[in-house]
């Protein structure tokens, strides 16, 4: 990285002024004492494929890809990571200095490292795993948990196709439970996670049953607004240890941060207090 050329990295998104990502950047920025700046960039669909290469020549280094462009970037980038490729979308981009953009998914990684930050002594083998949702970061929760060595995952959707579609993609692991009798299957669960916009807030809350979680499981949701969603806050009251969906936002930019600016950050209270500001 020269001196004389301050790095830039962005989020990229369309819309992509509620995106917290410049406050986490921003704040390891300041906190290393690095050069460097990253901002939020809105860019139209039909847009991307012409603007996209055009960032390095800009002194752009990186991207984070956030909605609608996470599956389009992947036709764009040059080089794709396997795990990019196992999920079908990418969040994160490297511009490399022979011209080519280097695309990868860092959602699992981020989502793995936020549990086992919050819940220490979780073992992922001793049960199996709850998932509520297909969407695409059901795809990298599902690609982690079987890398990680969870037994069995029972995967629910409102709409079942999708989640058939899963199951498919990732193998016999994966059992599909018809919505209506989601409620059914948490009293098993060492791990339950929601994947879904339920519960956060402007959409509809979750209405699956939920007096059958056990004590003592971990319950993930990868809502962080609010931070304690309905599922969180029923999950303490039946005795679940439980894990909001901040850290994942968090420690899913530590890759990025660690290729664009050369320093790898550390996910702490600081940063959370940062971002919540």
């Amino acid at each position: 990285m020269s001196d004389s050329k301050i790095p830039l990295a962005a989020v990229i998104g369309h819309p992509v002024a509620h995106s917290k990502s410049p406050n986490v950047h921003g704040y390891w920025l300041r906190k290393y004492g690095l050069k460097g700046h990253y901002i939020p960039m809105d860019i139209e669909p039909e847009k991307l494929a012409d603007l996209l290469p055009r960032l390095a020549d800009l002194g752009f280094v990186g991207a984070n890809v956030t909605i609608p462009h996470k599956e389009k970037v992947m036709e764009i980038a040059d080089l794709i990571t396997d795990r990019a490729t196992l999920i079908g979308a990418a969040n994160t981009l490297i511009f490399r200095k022979d011209g080519r953009i280097h695309a990868d998914n860092t959602d699992g990684y981020g989502f793995i490292e936020n549990i086992r930050q919050t819940v220490p002594d979780w073992n992922p083998r001793t049960g199996p795993a709850v998932v509520f949702g297909a969407g695409g970061a059901s795809r990298a929760v599902l690609a982690t948990l079987l890398d990680v060595g969870v037994p069995q995952i029972l995967l629910t959707n409102r709409t079942r196709i999708r989640a058939e579609k899963l199951k498919e993609d990732f193998g016999n692991r994966i059992q599909v439970v018809e919505w209506v009798q989601a409620g059914n299957v948490l009293e098993d669960a060492d791990l339950v996670v929601n994947t879904t916009s339920l519960g956060m807030t402007g959409k509809p809350e979750m209405r699956v049953p939920l007096d059958g979680l056990k004590p003592g499981a971990v319950v993930n949701d990868l809502v962080y607004s609010p931070l304690k969603t309905r599922l969180l806050a029923t999950a303490e009251e039946c005795g679940c240890r439980v894990v909001d969906g901040l850290g994942m936002l968090l420690h899913q930019a530590v890759p990025g941060f660690e290729r664009w600016f050369g320093k790898r950050p550390v996910v702490d209270d600081a940063v959370r207090a940062a971002v919540l500001r």
